[in-house]
């Protein structure tokens, strides 16, 4: 069930209205658990079982491990559950990928394959899974002795199929409150939500026009129409993610909960660590804390530290998709981040830092622009249907290559747009973006939240286009 679609519209209003019906906070969290498996058994109800048997998986360890008797006996409950989390999600998504790698590598001519069936926000669920278990063995949170509770937690059908990937320590304790269904939180999450789906179908579907169609068949267009197709997909994709964790934001505030902030105006890193701040928090984040940290962090030497770096990106890649683009788009993200750290530690150990303040500002601009055009580089990989098309992009974008003129006008519109939106955000806001929320209780707030649906109903995109997250 996607949030741009009637069936979701009604499933809101019904388990909204049920919600402010209950009399208890355990009667609420029923209704909101109904309505989370109703919401993914939309798409594939043999898929839902799979969803319950590995939030069953996650509940029974952690309470064993919460009443082991010694701390070796709770890691090995502890490995046990990650281990069967992660069979799961190995086989359903990558059980194929290295089947045909292993034949590749050994030139074996075929080994078969599965017709299997990629489950929707398979990835997302299992990282808060995995999360859940990781921290109830560290003792940052104790486990839960509901079902429900734990259930809720990783089915909560906002933030279910993409994102943004919640904390247990930042969501189970928000069901052990009461938290009020407000007309204030009814207000805000919609305008959130508003402004989620303006990014998706008005902004990223309508760009996926010219990008489908560019990047379908490259050798037809100029170079030039190429380059302005990647950036079209640069914005694209930004639009169409952070649209969707928007919405799942304001879905979640009109039910009382927060949800973690997923995207903070990213295109203006000046770096690759700055970008990662900014890009896909809730993931980056967990790659941070889960996998980049227990390898040792920059806390065995500054060569160890470049190969955890590299590690974590190679998996976040692969974490993305079951194929060698994939990886090596984390590649390519996970050398920019070595050679930034490489850099920062030769200019601090030289003491060779910009003091003069006007010249910072242009250098600053400078690493602006330079990191967005290494960012649209690698989403050339991130996109391209193939390895050999990616190449094929990149050199006739370098040739200037002749072909095809597709100067697709609402690249240039929507590119001011969020230029616009972004210098605005800027300024008001330190650098960091936010919500522009309006007072509804004033009349021209009302005048002007009506404008932006009458223009959004004016100009959204009518075709049928799913969120570029769902095949993660």
């Amino acid at each position: 069930m996607s949030f741009v679609s009637l069936a979701f519209l009604l499933l809101f209003i019904v388990s909204y209205s049920a919600c402010r019906l209950c009399k208890t906070r355990a009667q609420k969290h029923t209704v909101l658990l109904i309505a989370s498996f109703v919401f993914y058994a939309y798409w594939d109800a043999r898929f839902l079982l799979l969803l319950v048997l590995q939030t069953y998986i996650s509940y029974i360890l952690a309470r064993k491990m919460e009443r082991s008797a010694t701390k070796r006996q709770a890691k090995r409950f502890m490995i046990l559950g990650v281990s069967i989390s992660l069979a799961i999600l190995g086989f359903f998504k990558y059980f194929n990928f290295f089947i045909e790698s292993f034949a590749q590598l050994f030139g074996i001519q075929s080994l078969g394959a599965l017709n299997i069936i990629l489950p929707v926000g398979i990835s997302f669920y299992t990282f808060q899974a995995l999360s859940y278990l990781i921290d109830v063995y560290k003792g940052k949170l104790k486990a839960c002795d509901h079902f429900a509770s734990i259930s809720l937690y990783i089915s909560f059908f906002p933030q279910l199929v993409a994102g943004p990937i919640v904390r247990a320590s930042d969501f189970l304790p928000q069901l052990n409150e009461d938290r009020p269904m407000t007309r204030a939180n009814l207000a805000e999450g919609f305008q959130i939500f508003l402004f989620g789906l303006i990014k998706k179908i008005v902004i990223a579907d309508r760009l996926a026009v010219c990008v489908d169609a560019v990047f379908a068949s490259p050798l037809s267009y100029s170079g030039f129409s190429i380059l302005l197709a990647v950036i079209a997909y640069s914005m694209q994709i930004y639009c169409d993610f952070s649209g969707y964790s928007d919405m799942a934001i304001g879905v979640a505030k009109a039910f009382g909960y927060d949800l973690c902030k997923n995207f903070d105006m990213p295109y203006l890193s000046k770096n690759p660590s700055e970008f990662w701040q900014r890009w896909h928090i809730s993931l980056s984040t967990w790659l941070r804390d889960y996998l980049y940290i227990p390898l040792g962090g920059n806390r065995k030497g500054k060569i160890r530290t470049k190969i955890n770096l590299m590690f974590t990106m190679l998996l976040g890649g692969l974490w993305h998709g079951a194929n060698w683009q994939m990886v090596f788009w984390g590649a390519l993200h996970g050398g920019a981040l070595i050679v930034h750290k490489t850099f920062r530690e030769q200019s601090d150990l030289h003491g060779k830092h910009i003091q003069n303040g006007m010249l910072k500002q242009v250098v600053s601009a400078i690493s602006v622009v330079g990191m967005y055009l290494f960012t649209c580089l690698c989403w050339i990989f991130f996109r391209a249907t193939s390895f050999s098309d990616a190449i094929t992009i990149i050199t006739r974008i370098a040739s200037g290559a002749a072909g095809i003129r597709y100067h697709y006008v609402f690249t240039f519109v929507f590119a001011g747009i969020i230029a616009i939106a972004s210098a605005i955000g800027y300024n008001r806001n330190q650098g960091h973006g936010f919500y522009p929320l309006l007072d509804l209780s004033r009349f021209w707030s009302k005048v002007a939240l009506i404008f932006a649906i009458i223009l959004m109903l004016m100009f959204f995109y009518a075709g049928d286009t799913a969120f570029i997250y769902f095949q993660f």
